[in-house]
């Protein structure tokens, strides 16, 4: 038995326990350089111009290009979006900062959401596209035959982006306040000043994506993904050199760091048990393989050619950062340590500071101003990219999932849109309300929304792509099942307030064993075994449902404007479909 009492520890430092904020609810990183800038000020009032004029230039006014780009997205492209969409404020901002304060346990984060990309290209991208829908809810109501669990997988998809992006809105108002500074004087004093910055970005955010729907996202996501990852290389190669620690591969040369850098930095496994590491890093891998807003990507492309090939430009995307990030999190906590106080103990580096310390590290090594401005933008670039994809995913699920299959069947294009449109503002009205007071870092924020999306969905996607048994009943009591076993050990720690104002219930075999963060070791095969077991003890899905598992894995070309279910209709019309086709 593992003992509980270091673990809970562990787990505060591991970005996964209830954190309190500096400063009351201020959430002020120490030392950050908290005021107006003119020229990165420019930088990201420019950049944030960009995107909305971007949105408008390819607002959308049908379904197809709303929700799946038109499926005219190329490979590179695709895969350049992919990696904006994927690198969130989590992964520019929250890998540092957790590599930083938890050492290698940190490093679960950068292996965990890389792996998950195999996953995603070996078993599941060619397949995904040959099924041919429009959402991860479409295919879940289709395979399994059952508008109850399009409805589950909707609103599973829609709690997704709303946890996935909270984390996103806390990093665009703590990156904000070294760009802007301080307007909360606009307010009256009703917001603070991280407050104040969270929701000018987050409005702005929601104004272009109300345009532009997936097509204008996704051009937008290309210019994203350059931005951010031209930031944060040329951030990582100043800094280090900056702060004399390295020269032109930070990469490869922060190794020689290591000695000199504190054991809960550099020790295996001191800022978090070899458990939880390995429940983490399970949870991160297989909520990669369950995360709507990255399988819809699937959905933007021609074929099912370009989908494994925009997969396999995604990973390499994605790991040019991630192959850098530890790097960063070496140069910043030397930086930190060296010129505010001690990473560990008490008090520590605050996870607001941490949560920055990709801006903080380039402004402690005494980086020109507008240089930390650009850095600063790269983030809040991540965090817009991402939104963007949960924003579209959420509104889909509800637009076209919900009301279009469900509420109203006879919905007109114009009225998904509409819909789609007003589900966008939903959501983001819920996050900035959600977000004004974050009790959590961006990567805890961020890894439960993990674990909800590799408890629930990843089953349904990867049994309906290869199990042609599996059925509506089973589908249903996972699903089911899943939601349950993923709420109780939020419940448990008080997430989000959910129990005693947020002190939770407490149990530490729950916390030993599951927690939140990590939930999915434990959820995903409860749920792998109740879907299977309840497939196997009720009636097999119709000829037709096993036929459209087949054709997603049968090696002949489809055309880009028919699904699985249209070729085997056409099959089975023309009489060409044997029985075991």
């Amino acid at each position: 038995m593992i003992d509980a009492a270091p673990l809970v520890a562990d787990l505060a430092i591991g970005a996964a326990e209830l954190m309190p904020l500096q400063s009351g609810s201020k959430l002020l990183p120490e030392s950050l350089n908290v005021s107006f800038k003119l020229l990165p000020a420019i930088i990201v009032i420019g950049m944030m111009l960009l995107f909305i004029v971007a949105g408008f230039m390819f607002q959308v006014a049908d379904t197809d290009d709303m929700w799946v780009a038109g499926r005219s997205i190329g490979n590179i492209e695709n895969g350049m979006a992919i990696g904006a969409n994927w690198m969130s404020a989590a992964t520019y901002l929250g890998v540092a900062a957790t590599v930083a304060t938890a050492g290698v346990y940190g490093l679960a984060y950068v292996i965990g959401w890389t792996t998950g990309y195999f996953i995603l290209l070996i078993f599941m991208a060619a397949q995904m596209r040959r099924f041919g829908k429009y959402t991860a809810p479409d295919f879940v109501g289709d395979r399994f035959n059952s508008d109850t669990a399009r409805a589950l997988a909707a609103l599973t998809t829609f709690l997704i982006g709303f946890v996935y992006a909270l984390g996103q809105a806390r990093g665009m108002g703590l990156v904000g306040l070294y760009i802007l500074g301080d307007w909360s004087a606009l307010t009256g004093g009703l917001l603070t000043a991280y407050q104040t910055m969270m929701v000018v970005f987050m409005v702005i955010t929601v104004a272009y994506l109300s345009l532009s729907g997936m097509l204008g996202a996704t051009k937008n996501m290309v210019l994203q993904y350059v931005i951010l990852i031209v930031a944060f290389l040329l951030g990582l190669v100043a800094t280090g050199w900056a702060g004399g620690f390295t020269t032109v591969l930070p990469q490869l040369q922060y190794g020689m760091m290591i000695d000199s850098l504190a054991s809960e930095f550099s020790a295996p496994f001191a800022g978090g048990s070899y458990y939880l590491w390995v429940a983490t890093c399970f949870s991160l891998v297989f909520g990669t393989c369950g995360l709507p807003h990255v399988l819809v990507r699937f959905y933007t492309v021609k074929n099912e050619r370009v989908a494994r090939w925009s997969c396999t430009w995604g990973l390499f995307f994605i790991s040019l950062l991630y192959l850098s990030a530890p790097a960063f999190a070496a140069v910043g906590t030397a930086l930190y340590g060296d010129q505010i106080g001690a990473v560990y103990g008490d008090p520590g580096m605050t996870s607001a500071a941490g949560d920055v310390l990709v801006v903080l590290a380039a402004q402690l090594a005494g980086l020109p101003e507008w240089f930390v401005g650009f850095v600063a933008a790269g983030g809040i670039a991540a965090a817009v990219a991402t939104t963007a994809g949960l924003f579209i995913a959420a509104s889909s699920a509800i637009s076209h999932d919900i009301y279009a299959n469900i509420i109203n069947e006879d919905a007109t294009q114009r009225q998904q849109v509409l819909v789609g449109r007003l589900s966008i503002i939903l959501i983001g009205l819920l996050t900035i309300i959600f977000a004004l007071n974050p009790q959590q870092p961006i990567a805890a924020l961020v890894g439960f929304a993990f674990s909800l999306a590799a408890i629930v969905l990843f089953p349904m996607f990867f049994l309906g792509l290869w199990w042609e048994n599996t059925n509506r009943q089973g589908a249903l009591s996972g699903m089911v099942t899943g939601i349950v076993v993923w709420f109780i050990p939020m419940i448990n720690e008080g997430n989000f307030g959910l129990v005693n104002g947020g002190a939770g219930l407490g149990i530490e075999a729950i916390s030993t064993w599951m927690p939140a963060i990590g939930s999915a070791l434990i959820g995903t095969p409860i749920v792998f075994a109740v879907t299977i077991a309840v497939s196997l003890v009720t009636t097999e899905p119709p000829l037709e449902t096993k036929q459209m598992v087949r054709q997603c894995h049968s090696p002949d070309p489809m055309p880009s404007d028919k699904t699985a279910a249209d070729i085997v209709a056409e099959k089975n019309r023309d009489g060409n479909a044997p029985a075991d086709d």
